[in-house]
């Protein structure tokens, strides 16, 4: 099974890690894992003082912050691990890589913000939820 870790570099991704390693039976089989984790773009005013390999070389700098440590983890754990990141927001994101990636399944932490945070703000997992057709687990 391809399956689509959404990591972010919080304890909510340790957990969410954690909690796959510990219950292996939540994910039966022979499953190939591709982490991805979101940069933010640099706003356009800020790049145009900025060399291109400059900013491309921050992204790379600010995502491997969080892919680091989730490779060295898959490691440990024996899963086969894919790691990449891309710009912008995280939701549309992820389900825009999990749609064309062909994966059969989208993992991710939440973090456990309540209601009104969500309606003000919106969270990512809403958004991942309102915009895939694939299954979704959130693992608080």
């Amino acid at each position: 099974m391809k399956i689509l870790l959404a990591v972010d570099g919080s304890s909510t991704t340790k957990r969410m890690l954690a909690t796959l390693a510990a219950h292996e039976e939540i994910l039966r089989g022979d499953n190939q894992y591709t982490a991805l984790t979101i940069v933010p773009p640099v706003t356009p005013r800020a790049a145009a003082f900025l060399s291109r390999a400059t900013v491309e070389s921050w992204y790379h700098e600010e995502a491997e912050k969080v892919l680091s440590p989730v490779r060295a983890f898959a490691e440990q754990n024996g899963w086969v691990l894919d790691a990449r990141f891309a710009l912008g927001r995280a939701g549309d994101a992820i389900v825009a890589l999990a749609d064309e990636g062909g994966f059969d399944m989208i993992v991710m932490g939440t973090h456990g913000h309540s209601a009104l945070v969500n309606v003000v703000m919106g969270s990512t997992a809403t958004q991942v939820l309102a915009g895939t057709k694939k299954p979704v687990l959130l693992i608080p």
